[in-house]
């Protein structure tokens, strides 16, 4: 959403309207890191480097010690939740859409 359509601020306010307490990673907004998905990193053989795309992304999230990670993106979804599976972490960090995370709010 803030990449290609320039909006950081609407899911924000959303979470929260849930009542949910926001921790921001370092590179956010911005100056976000992709996480590749969208650029098909997640279809094709890794390049070289000193690691995969989605597992840096995922160190920036473990690293705020995030319960939960808030995405509205379908490729952030599937690189974090690979990535955080990379880590071991399914049992301490869940990564979840934004309107997960509404429908959640409003069974309460």
């Amino acid at each position: 959403m803030g990449r290609g359509n320039d909006v950081y601020e609407a899911p924000r306010d959303v979470l929260k309207k849930i009542d949910s307490t926001l921790v921001e990673m370092a590179r956010s907004r911005r100056n976000s890191l992709c996480c590749g998905a969208g650029g098909a990193q997640m279809f094709k053989e890794a390049e070289k480097g000193d690691k995969e795309i989605n597992v840096e992304r995922t160190e920036d999230a473990i690293g705020v010690k995030a319960d939960i990670v808030a995405t509205g993106c379908a490729f952030c979804n599937t690189m974090l939740t690979d990535g955080v599976k990379h880590f071991n972490k399914e049992d301490e960090v869940q990564v979840l859409d934004v309107a997960e995370l509404i429908a959640s709010a409003a069974d309460l």
